[in-house]
């Protein structure tokens, strides 16, 4: 199976403590998702649930041709205030193994993005990925930091 990875860094001008509050809080995704992936949370959580080890996260999205998907997350690891990482239970991908890093930095935080990925179905998955996935998560990812950027300002 070809796995993919991706790596992006953002530094936002508030401290470690909105960061955490903000990333670790499930329902804050949908707030940071481009409006066509129709991306709702449809765990039974409110806004200040926050993120545990075990934890599980179903969602509706439509990544693509307003097909709607079922996914399910579960949040595998926890360090408060330093990283959590996300991994996909049932979904759209073989594997998706997500990280978010957060550090101090002067003026702010610097947030880590680190996933890994692989697309089902030998030959017919990797041609999906260059024609169309790797696009669209890079699209994905670009989104958030404009989104994040008007939610918090830019460093």
């Amino acid at each position: 199976m070809k796995t993919y990875a991706l790596k992006l860094k953002q530094q936002i001008p508030i401290s470690l403590d909105e960061a955490w509050d903000f990333f670790s809080s499930p329902l804050n995704l949908a707030k940071i998702t481009p409006p066509d992936m129709r991306f709702v949370v449809t765990s039974d959580y409110t806004a200040d649930t926050k993120m545990y080890p075990g934890m599980i996260i179903t969602y509706k999205i439509s990544p693509m041709l307003g097909i709607k998907l079922n996914w399910m997350t579960e949040i595998t690891h926890v360090q408060e205030g330093k990283y959590f990482v996300d991994e996909q239970r049932f979904g759209p991908y073989a594997l998706w193994h997500h990280q978010h890093h957060f550090k101090e930095i002067p003026g702010g935080v610097e947030m880590t993005d680190i996933l890994n990925y692989a697309i089902p179905y030998g030959a017919i998955g990797r041609l999906t990925n260059k024609l169309l996935v790797a696009g669209k998560i890079r699209k994905i990812f670009e989104y958030r930091v404009k989104a994040i950027e008007d939610l918090f300002g830019k460093m």
